[in-house]
């Protein structure tokens, strides 16, 4: 009789491990197209093949904004993409329940303030008066005026600003042309990792300012094998950012260098271990995009928040594939 179960167990196994590999063949014949952004993670994942562990055809393509990387969504460019705060609030108005958010990639303290290395300010008030720097019309302006709503002694009109692009910003801190910059990673930490700067503040306590996975309703009800082992490759590539952030920084740093792309890996092991690479999310998130759009409309950026739609059940399908 236990010579019976024994066998029959080892059959199911076969069984099993045959229905995977069918699975895995089946998913590795559709490429799943992903838009990516230049956020650190990214250039983890394209240095480390994540997703080939779960037997995903993978087209990982970088983006120079969340504009262009939603027009790719909403056009049907790809299957796949992730977006700031702000871009997921502009998502959802363009195609409003086309659109799913399946996860995050990252949130916290994704801006920072930077000052030079040998500055002595300890604080924001200290710099009124002064030239200061951030890129307009970003997440980093809202965060910051977001912050400025905070502190009652302080206010937008109490500094000198100068519109900078982000290539720009370490130059203009370094030569004296301005005393700050704002900016999300990894510029910032690119700043620190070169000894040129240093961080006064960051501000995941004002915003979470979460960067989300969205795909299309319609891809993901015919496409739910893909988007659950999709999301695995994320929580594998979270699982090394958490517990051997200098690994992931190796990798991170491989695949820059070979994109002509100069980040040091210490300037990826600061990111690592500053901002929350989270996959998985709750309402908490879907609040927090819902006080953005709020700030947006207070900003005269758009006219009404819009309703956003969220399933968390592939991420919970993708846990149970990784354990």
């Amino acid at each position: 009789m236990k010579k019976r179960i024994l066998i029959n167990l080892f059959f199911i196994c076969i069984l099993l491990i045959t229905l995977f590999n069918i699975s895995s063949a089946i998913a590795q014949e559709k490429v799943v197209r992903y838009g990516g952004q230049y956020y650190p993670e990214e250039f983890l994942l394209k240095g480390y093949d994540f997703f080939s562990e779960f037997g995903l055809n993978v087209k990982h393509t970088i983006f120079s904004s969340g504009t262009e990387n939603n027009e790719a969504l909403v056009s049907g460019n790809i299957d796949i993409n992730v977006g700031s705060d702000s871009k997921s609030v502009a998502l959802f108005n363009a195609i409003g329940s086309k659109a799913l958010i399946i996860g995050t990639v990252q949130r916290g303290d994704r801006y920072s303030t930077i000052i030079r290395k040998d500055s002595k300010y300890t604080d924001w008030s200290e710099l009124k008066g002064k030239i200061v720097g951030t890129r307009f019309g970003t997440g980093a302006e809202l965060v910051l005026r977001k912050y400025f709503l905070t502190r009652p002694d302080l206010s937008w009109d109490d500094f000198e600003w100068v519109n900078i692009k982000t290539e720009d910003m370490i130059a203009t801190l370094d030569k004296g042309q301005i005393e700050a910059f704002t900016v999300w990673a990894p510029t910032g930490e690119i700043a620190e990792a070169q000894g040129v700067g240093k961080s006064l503040i960051s501000y995941g306590d004002v915003s979470l300012v979460p960067v989300c996975i969205h795909t299309t309703r319609e891809f993901a009800e015919n496409n739910r094998d893909l988007i659950v082992r999709f999301l695995a490759a994320h929580l594998k590539k979270e699982d090394m950012i958490k517990n051997n952030p200098s690994l992931a920084a190796e990798y991170a740093n491989k695949a820059a260098k070979d994109m002509g792309i100069n980040i040091d890996a210490s300037a990826f092991e600061i990111m690592f271990k500053r901002i929350n690479f989270q996959i998985d999310f709750d309402e908490s998130i879907i609040e927090e995009l819902k006080n953005t759009a709020e700030f947006l409309i207070s900003q005269g950026k758009i006219k009404e928040i819009p309703e956003f739609f969220w399933d968390t059940s592939y991420i919970e399908e993708a846990k149970r594939l990784v354990k």
